[in-house]
């Protein structure tokens, strides 16, 4: 079930363990809630008469999940709910709808519409280099900026950046917030389901952001606070420019991380000639090159990257070949997907 998504099992409240469902105008809603973040949907059904209920969610789930493909038949008498299908008859027990908090209602300070395949696109590109610990709660978010009809995504943990722009139309009032990426992992699971032709409408106010595509809606707060001024770290441009295939990269990586791993991912590039070579320094259980052919233009270049960092990008940001760009010792990475000059990633340098 969608709305399971945004509730938090074992919560101290005890109806926040719970899905709402609420029959009327021959369709029954579905709504869950942490506090944080609540989704709702719907879907269609014959009403003889409307009614609503709290009901657990991981058992409603567990019970769904072993359902035939058949038409069932649902009534509601005082907290529990009776489920009969052709050859069972189920009851299970819920907790009023009045113990249920009340789903905000987002007061539109701007908003724009942006087509479901793009959105879903971006949250892959950008939601992996926001960080995961609390101690900085505005980089565990992603920016969404909005200028001249086009939505700008931005998300970094301090050592790497991931920058998108698509285009939006309805473009209404000032949008510029930070949304948890947690709720942008959720809305894109959410998007995996949705026509990707249809549009997603988004409806942002001071501290809340309210995401809808057809029969699904999701509320979220928003992260407090200034998101940092990256744009002045992104290097205007560069000494070395390599072209490469994404697959071959992404294999010679992950071949040469079993060693990296024991030297906190560390990994050496050497562009030399048209030839890149991998190396990491020896562990205790050995080390690693690797030599692939590449397409440079500029000076030769030496520069040591986070191996994981690097395995991400190219794992979500699409496309046959990258365009990895150097410059002083100090200077990030810039990689670059070929096809897509909408989206680009920085890494910053290690020590060699």
């Amino acid at each position: 079930m969608i709305t399971t998504k945004a509730v938090a099992l074992n919560n101290t409240l005890p109806v926040l363990n719970n899905v709402l469902l609420k029959a009327e105008d021959n369709k029954l809603h579905f709504t869950g809630t942490n506090l944080e973040v609540a989704i709702t949907c719907y879907i269609d059904a014959k009403v003889d008469s409307p009614g609503e209920i709290t009901l657990p969610a991981k058992l409603l789930t567990g019970y769904v999940n072993y359902l035939r493909d058949e038409t069932i038949e649902m009534e509601l008498s005082d907290l529990e709910m009776q489920i009969k299908t052709n050859d069972s008859k189920t009851r299970i027990k819920g907790l009023a709808v009045a113990e249920f908090p009340p789903i905000p209602i987002v007061e539109k300070d701007g908003g724009f519409k942006v087509l479901v395949k793009d959105l879903k696109r971006a949250i892959g590109q950008v939601s992996f280099s926001a960080a995961l610990n609390t101690t900085r709660p505005i980089l565990t978010g992603v920016l969404w900026l909005i200028k001249d009809n086009q939505l700008k995504m931005a998300s970094t943990d301090s050592y790497r950046l991931s920058e998108k722009k698509i285009a939006v139309t309805d473009v209404s009032g000032e949008v510029n917030c930070v949304v948890p990426c947690k709720t942008l992992l959720e809305w894109g699971a959410i998007l995996d389901i949705a026509d990707e032709s249809g549009q997603v409408e988004v409806i942002v106010s001071k501290n809340q952001i309210h995401l809808s595509v057809v029969g699904i809606q999701m509320t979220s707060r928003l992260i407090e606070g200034q998101f940092p001024n990256y744009e002045q770290i992104i290097p205007k441009s560069s000494l070395t420019q390599v072209e490469m295939e994404v697959g071959a990269l992404s294999l010679a990586l992950k071949r040469i991380n079993i060693f990296a791993k024991e030297n906190n991912n560390k990994v050496v590039l050497n562009l030399v000639g048209e030839q890149m070579k991998l190396t990491t320094a020896s562990t205790q259980y050995g080390d690693g090159e690797i030599t692939l052919p590449i397409k440079k233009q500029g000076e030769d270049s030496e520069v040591a990257l986070n191996s994981q960092y690097l395995l991400d990008v190219l794992a979500n940001m699409g496309g046959d070949k990258i365009q990895l760009e150097t410059g002083e010792k100090t200077a990030p990475i810039v990689i670059k997907p070929n096809q897509d000059p909408d989206y680009l990633h920085i890494i910053m340098p290690l020590k060699i």
